[in-house]
């Protein structure tokens, strides 16, 4: 669908999605598939024709068919790499034998081989036809207006004759062990059933079953507290015949994962027998209702709440689903419990981990090649879209509100009136490679694990207990979060300052969290990811840069519990601290607030320096990591380099990264990896810079004997954005990406906080966005190419493939 409608080539999809802003995509499951586009609300009718075009028909050639397959294969393969995927595959194919759900909706290799051209125009004739789709808007727009627009768009698409779809009878479960190798740093100990599907009336009972048993305050969760587990929880996932319900354990390499398994038995049938506490579920109801509260606070998370109850669930609206929550009482989870959860027939695994291969450095010269590249060509676009993309500095955006307390800590507000909710985000700036002590490096993660564990006024179970009565999510740690309802922000806070300024940090489960690091990060450092990263660290970085410096389970195992307490001292310090504030709130209401739970923070002695020292360019180097468990290689191409985020370089880098990457088929890797050599299915590019470095990096998955020729492609585009200007098309194409993300960014409250938090963390002012967009809009493409002459070096690309050898 990506290659092109009879009334539109590919060439104009990928120029007008990318002049949309480049967010668009589709997923398929079992049932259906989605296609979405998050644009500017002025660009709706231009998003809404697209739509339209390919509804009404799909080219499909055998030629394109022939493309497309090398490049889905690809997916295939990166799938088939990751342990996880494999084990999802058995446990459908063993929870929904003999109906379509055991399959995932995927496909592989040998149903490829059977798939034409002929089939896929047949399969769009059948099912793409308007009596067959849900279309679902969300967004700052007019309903009459809209609904005016899509009728005009729509109405004259011919319905079409889909074929039954098959009655589906689940067969009796039965007892099953999946026990599996992987390349994970840890292992993983699994107990799966079936509850009731989305078609089931008792649907909302098992959902709130899951919940029940993946809160922190369930029994499960004790595993993690008591040291048994790195990990413990419930996991779901929901089809209309029945659901996939699984509760897994995580536990270090060279733990018992068998016992593990029998202990998960041990808790699901204790609560089969027992019942499960009336108040964890009342607990679980109010957040689920206070969830869809939240769905309000994205455009994106809103318009697929709306597709997963209409399209996939069959509702009228999500509020069908709370109806049915607000419903349900302990009586009904637990006779769900009794019926579903039967441990005699539970599918059973245990996930061990495996060796890696140490990694060796290798020649990144080969399966080199010379390419010629092909010439961009200037799109055409239809007459409707002829208008796209108008080179302008977007709209300003509401400004928020800022306050400064008197011990330094920053305060943004946003009032939102979107739904009635507040959130709340946090960061207190600090970097562990620079300020944690030489020798006790991992105090950072062991600080950060231990906020869960209350305060010096609640223990664990009281603090989850009182976030449950408000319905409030909250995290704390050097990044903090608060999600509530806005009549009980007040409340909500209160909790939130005192979990970060008052951790009880207690000695038991210091000595719990202390055990599990070093369990974990044993098991990590012989990982093949860890090998990875590691071998890209010190080959971009000298021996003594900060990144460099890692935790080991030596250090880990030497620290104290004062250490940890120190080191709190040490970072926690308002004066690096910002907060966030977005929701139904009066911002003088909320400075109130954290006036009076943080204002009497203090700090001691002066701020810390935690920028990154400037570095050397890093040298050319390839390196293998063997992992067994791969099938395909993933790669990752990367240098450092001196710009810096000030640079005048900074932006004109940026639009040559967005002419090379960012924008699907409409970009020359995309366009020479992905669309015409079918090499890979995916291919990031990006350049992240700081006060005092930046870097480079590619990253590619791909078939061992096409490493080669995917890198020769992508040092062959480099070396061409520093010898010729890209074309006008190009540079509009590139400059309308970075443009339009910028209020694409803004599309959801965590996107605006985010926005704000990396602003402050760069030392920039709030209305950076504005003013890069006027920096952007007068680039030219030979600061472009000039910009990638002096900053960037092709021919010293460090190269890392985790895999099998390339042939």
């Amino acid at each position: 669908m990506f290659r092109g409608s009879p009334d539109l080539s590919a060439d104009q999809l990928a120029t007008i999605m990318a002049a949309l802003g480049g967010d668009s995509n589709a997923a398929t499951q079992q049932t259906l598939t989605q296609y979405f586009v998050t644009t500017p609300v002025e660009e709706l009718e231009s998003a809404l024709r697209v739509e339209a075009i390919r509804m009404s028909g799909v080219l499909a050639t055998e030629e394109l068919w022939v493309k497309e397959r090398g490049a889905i294969e690809q997916e295939i393969a990166r799938d088939l790499s990751e342990p996880m995927y494999i084990f999802h595959t058995r446990l459908l194919a063993h929870m929904f034998a003999g109906t379509p759900y055991a399959v995932d909706a995927l496909g592989d290799k040998p149903s490829f081989d059977k798939t034409t051209g002929v089939m896929l125009r047949q399969f769009h004739q059948q099912w793409y036809g308007p009596n067959n789709a849900i279309l679902i808007i969300v967004g700052d727009v007019d309903p009459t207006r809209t609904m005016t627009m899509v009728r005009h768009l729509y109405a004259d698409i011919p319905s079409r004759t889909a074929p039954a779809r098959p009655q589906v009878t689940l067969g009796p479960l039965t007892p099953a062990v999946l026990d599996m190798e992987t390349d994970l740093p840890y292992g993983l100990a699994v107990v799966a059933y079936r509850l009731p599907g989305y078609d089931s009336p008792d649907y909302a009972a098992g959902r709130i079953l899951g919940d029940v048993l993946d809160s922190q305050r369930a029994r499960l969760y004790d595993l993690v507290t008591e040291g048994a587990a790195l990990y413990a929880g419930f996991s779901g996932e929901e089809q209309a015949p029945a659901s996939l319900a699984y509760v897994a354990a995580a536990f270090p390499k060279g733990g018992d994962g068998a016992a593990l398994v029998q202990r998960l038995k041990g808790i699901i049938e204790d609560y089969r027998r027992d019942g499960v506490p009336a108040e964890l579920v009342e607990a679980a109801k109010a957040r689920e209702i206070a969830t869809a509260q939240f769905a309000w606070n994205s455009t994106s998370g809103l318009a697929f709440a709306w597709s997963q109850a209409v399209a996939v669930e069959g509702r009228t609206a999500p509020d069908d689903d709370i109806e049915a929550i607000s419903r349900v009482t302990a009586a009904d989870v637990n006779r769900v419990a009794r019926e579903h959860l039967i441990g005699e027939t539970a599918t059973t695994a245990v996930l061990t981990p495996g060796e890696s291969g140490k990694p060796r450095t290798v020649d990144g010269t080969r399966g080199k090649e010379a390419f010629a590249p092909k010439e961009v060509k200037p799109v055409a676009l239809p007459s409707w879209a002829e208008g796209i993309g108008e080179l302008k500095v977007p709209a300003q955006p509401p400004a928020p509100r800022e306050f400064h307390l008197d011990n330094g800590l920053r305060l943004i507000v946003l009032p939102s009136e979107v739904s009635p909710t507040v959130s709340l985000y946090g960061e207190v700036r600090n970097r562990p490679e620079i300020q944690e002590p030489p020798g006790k490096e991992g105090v950072a993660a062991v600080l950060a694990d231990l906020f869960s564990y209350g305060t010096t006024s609640l223990d664990r179970i009281a603090l989850r207990k009182a976030l449950d009565d408000i319905a409030a999510s909250a995290m704390a740690g050097p990044d903090f979060s608060l999600l509530t309802l806005a009549d009980k922000f007040e409340r909500g806070v209160a909790l939130l300052a005192d979990n970060l300024l008052h951790p009880a940090l207690p000695a038991a489960a210091f000595a719990v969290v202390q055990q599990e690091q070093v369990g974990g990060l044993a098991g990590e450092r012989q990982s093949p990811d860890y090998h990875a990263r590691r071998a890209l660290l010190t080959a971009l970085f000298p021996a003594t840069d900060p990144v460099i410096r890692e935790a080991t389970p030596e250090t880990v195992g030497a620290l104290s519990l004062d250490d940890v307490r120190a080191y709190y001292q040490q970072i926690f310090r308002p004066d690096m601290t910002t907060i966030v504030i977005i929701g139904r709130i009066d911002p003088e209401e909320a400075h109130r607030v954290i006036a009076r739970q943080f204002g009497a923070w203090q700090a001691s002695g002066p701020k810390p320096v935690i920028d990154l020292p400037s570095v050397p360019p890093s040298k050319p180097s390839a390196h293998l990591v063997p992992d067994p468990g791969r099938v395909q290689d993933r790669v990752m191409l990367a240098q450092v380099g001196d710009v810096i985020r000030s640079a005048t370089d900074y932006y004109p880098l940026q639009i040559g990264m967005h002419v090379l990457a960012g924008g699907f088929y409409a970009t020359r890797f995309f366009r020479d990896l992905r669309e015409d050599s079918g090499l890979v299915y995916t291919v990031d590019g990006r350049l992240d810079a700081g006060p005092n470095r930046s870097v480079l990096t590619v990253g590619y998955g791909c078939d061992p004997e096409n490493v080669g020729k995917a890198k020769a492609l992508i040092v062959r585009d480099l070396q061409a954005m520093q010898q010729e200007d890209v074309s006008t098309d190009e540079l509009r194409q590139a400059k309308m990406l970075l443009l339009r993300r910028i209020p694409l960014s803004r599309a959801s409250v965590d996107g605006i906080a985010a926005q704000y938090l990396a602003l402050v963390r760069d030392k920039l002012p709030l209305d950076e966005p504005q003013q890069a967009a006027r920096r952007i809009v007068s680039i030219s493409a030979g600061e472009v190419r000039d910009a990638f002459a002096r900053r960037i070096r092709p021919d010293e690309l460090v190269q890392v493939i985790q895999g099998p050898a390339p042939q």
